[in-house]
């Protein structure tokens, strides 16, 4: 006789937005996306178990790695001297500031080149769902402004989205199911459901924090989304988050915290700008049932 014992627990409720979306709705507050995990009503993987990943599945996510990095470090080594002790990724708003008063006068003697380095770092970051975008979006309003600010991160989000996109579509599939499989399920029913107007729904997800951005970049391509339709609601979608993230860079010696950047009335007009998107279904949805 055979005993089969199963272990699971549940994983933390997730919510992300961003820009860059990179923010995660928790007891009414945002904190950064790359560090959260799934929602409760998902189950997480056995401790034990292995991720189920083929061995040509595994060489090809390396090599894709191998050659974004290598890119990456090209790129860093044609970069003019700097003090690269002093230059690292920002986990708190305090090395933010640190890190912002050392690349303000770099920013100024080479503007082409730094922003080279840090579109790249950013779509690295975003493609390999690194934590820490939210920062770079803040770093971006602080040194260049609210307009050129807002452009480079929703243009360096909507490239890393799109980049994640291709990726999950090569190798994805066995990590979404692995990870995230009741959510996958849920997620796969609700796109069935509005194949019509899947442009509106795939808006209102990215407006609103109602599913991770980590999980959308890589279960859209699972479900089958077209790459025109996640291409546009990621470059539109992420507007009016990014903007809110962008601007907090102007203020960020008042910032103290990233929970501070969403109070309850910016979420509110975020989930309004959310419901404007999908209201033509929900409108087309009333006709039908009429």
């Amino acid at each position: 006789m055979r005993v089969r014992v199963s272990r699971c627990c549940s994983l933390p409720n997730v919510l992300s937005m961003a820009a860059p979306r990179s923010l995660l709705v928790e007891g009414g507050r945002f904190r950064d996306e790359e560090n959260a995990e799934d929602s409760p009503t998902s189950k997480k993987p056995k401790s034990d178990a292995k991720l189920p990943l083929s061995r040509w599945e595994f060489a090809t996510a390396l090599g894709v790695f191998f050659i974004f990095s290598t890119g990456l470090f090209c790129i860093y080594f044609t970069m003019p001297a700097a003090e690269y002790n002093k230059i690292k990724l920002p986990r708190t708003i305090a090395d933010l500031r640190v890190l912002k008063d050392h690349l303000a006068t770099y920013a100024n003697l080479y503007p082409a080149k730094f922003i080279l380095g840090y579109c790249s770092t950013y779509i690295f970051m975003q493609t390999f769902m690194i934590p820490g975008t939210i920062f770079m979006s803040l770093l971006a309003g602080a040194l260049f402004g609210v307009v050129r600010g807002l452009f480079l991160v929703v243009f360096n989000a909507t490239a890393g989205a799109s980049s994640c996109f291709f990726l999950s579509k090569l190798i994805g599939r066995p990590i979404v199911s692995w990870l995230w499989p009741e959510k996958l399920k849920f997620f796969q029913a609700e796109i069935a459901k509005r194949r019509d107007k899947l442009l509106n729904y795939m808006l209102f997800l990215r407006v609103t924090p109602t599913l991770p951005n980590l999980f959308i970049n890589l279960a859209s391509p699972i479900v089958d989304i077209p790459f025109h339709v996640f291409f546009l609601a990621t470059l539109i979608g992420l507007i009016p988050a990014s903007f809110i993230t962008v601007r907090a860079g102007l203020a960020l010696g008042d910032l103290k915290s990233v929970k501070d950047l969403y109070d309850f009335k910016t979420l509110s007009v975020l989930f309004f700008i959310g419901l404007v998107s999908i209201f033509p279904t929900l409108l087309k949805r009333k006709r039908i049932y009429e």
